[in-house]
């Protein structure tokens, strides 16, 4: 079985999201990225990855895969016939891997990551400044489309749903960009994905507690 390390409500909540729409069942670790604890044995979440961070999916050879774009490649790829990934050779294949790599990069390591890591103004200026027209960009490819690679779920709708929760969480109101706001909507509505957003707000509340 596969195991996932995760941080309720961290970028870890797409892996979870892809697993739940593949239908496929797995053992969750919660990792605390603060602490960089393990709350099932209170081990160093760095014996299990020496990043620290989540998410970690642990195959069941043993090995341990990170980073949020393999780690939903692999899920994906786990299960070609829900298509949440296209097959090898379809072009839309390079398209995931351009959404997930622009999710990754400009969404969460430019906005996200400084947002909830650094606190002072100096240090977010640069961010804040840029993240209205990094989010034009989905918001106008999403203008006339469902989904963002497609005609149908993948795991980059996963990633950005994931981003977009995150940033109402930073103070980013996204209904600015009203096909964003839309698309949004339409992703938690889907029942897996609104039922791995109750599980992990349920955990976080009790993290904050």
């Amino acid at each position: 079985m596969l195991q996932l390390y995760f941080f309720p409500m961290a970028c870890s909540l797409a892996s979870r999201i892809a697993l739940m729409e593949a239908g496929i069942e797995a053992r969750y670790h919660l990792a605390n990225i603060w602490t960089k604890k393990v709350a099932d044995d209170d081990r160093d979440f760095r014996s299990v990855s020496p990043k620290g961070a989540v998410p970690v999916l642990v195959l069941e050879n043993g090995q341990h895969l990170t980073e949020s774009a393999a780690v939903l490649q692999y899920i994906a790829d786990r299960k070609p016939e829900t298509g949440l990934a296209p097959p090898p050779g379809d072009p839309d294949r390079y398209r995931l891997q351009e959404w997930l790599s622009f999710i990754g990069a400009e969404i969460h390591k430019a906005f996200l990551f400084p947002t909830f890591w650094y606190k002072d103004d100096a240090s977010l200026a640069k961010p804040r400044a840029r993240i209205g027209q990094t989010l034009s960009v989905p918001s106008a490819h999403l203008a006339d489309r469902e989904f963002l690679v497609g005609d149908r779920f993948t795991v980059a709708d996963a990633h950005l749903t994931w981003a977009l929760l995150l940033l109402r969480a930073a103070g980013i109101d996204v209904a600015q960009w009203p096909s964003l706001s839309a698309y949004h909507a339409r992703m938690q509505a889907r029942p897996q994905v609104k039922a791995a957003i109750g599980i992990e707000a349920a955990l976080r509340k009790t993290l904050a507690a």
